[in-house]
C-alpha cells in the first residue's frame, strides 16, 4: 500500500510539472519610451522563445500603450491576463490610424526601427512571480 501511495504522489508530481512548467501566465505591464518620451498608441508583444529544456515555447501575448505610455498584457489565445514565464522576442509597432473625415486618407504611419519589431533585437524575460516593469526606451535612429 504504501508504494502505490509513493507512485500516485510521484505520477502527480510529474504531471504537475509537465502540465504547469512554462505555461503560466504572470502578470506583466511596463512602459514603452521613444526618445525619452511616452510612446503612445503602440502595440507590443511578447512571443516566448523555445530553448532546450522548453521545446514547447507556448502562447504570446500583447497589449497596447496608453498616452502615457503604459500598457498590460493579455495572452492572445484567452486574453488573460499576462504573459508566461520565460523569455520572450518582443515586437512593438506603432499602430495605423484612419482620418474619420475621409475614410479614403490615410495619413502615413509614423514608422519605428525595424530592429524594434520585424527584424526585432529586443527580448524581456518574465519573471515566475510577474512584474511590473517589462520597460523599454527606444531610440528613433
Amino acid at each position: 500500500m504504501m508504494i502505490i501511495r509513493r507512485l500516485v504522489l510521484l505520477a502527480a508530481a510529474l504531471f504537475t510539472l509537465g502540465c504547469g512548467g512554462s505555461d503560466k501566465v504572470v502578470p506583466v505591464s511596463g512602459t514603452v519610451k521613444l526618445n525619452g518620451q511616452p510612446l503612445a498608441n503602440a502595440h507590443v508583444s511578447f512571443q516566448p522563445t523555445a530553448s532546450g529544456n522548453n521545446p514547447k515555447a507556448g502562447v504570446g501575448s500583447y497589449g497596447n500603450t496608453d498616452a502615457s505610455g503604459n500598457y498590460s498584457l493579455k495572452t492572445a489565445d484567452t486574453d488573460q491576463a499576462g504573459a508566461v514565464i520565460g523569455t520572450h522576442r518582443v515586437e512593438i509597432n506603432l499602430k495605423v490610424e484612419t482620418d474619420d473625415r475621409d475614410p479614403k486618407t490615410r495619413p502615413l504611419p509614423k514608422q519605428l526601427p525595424p530592429k524594434y519589431n520585424r527584424n526585432s533585437e529586443l527580448e524581456f524575460k518574465v519573471p515566475a512571480g510577474g512584474t511590473s516593469a517589462a520597460n523599454f526606451d527606444l531610440m528613433s535612429k
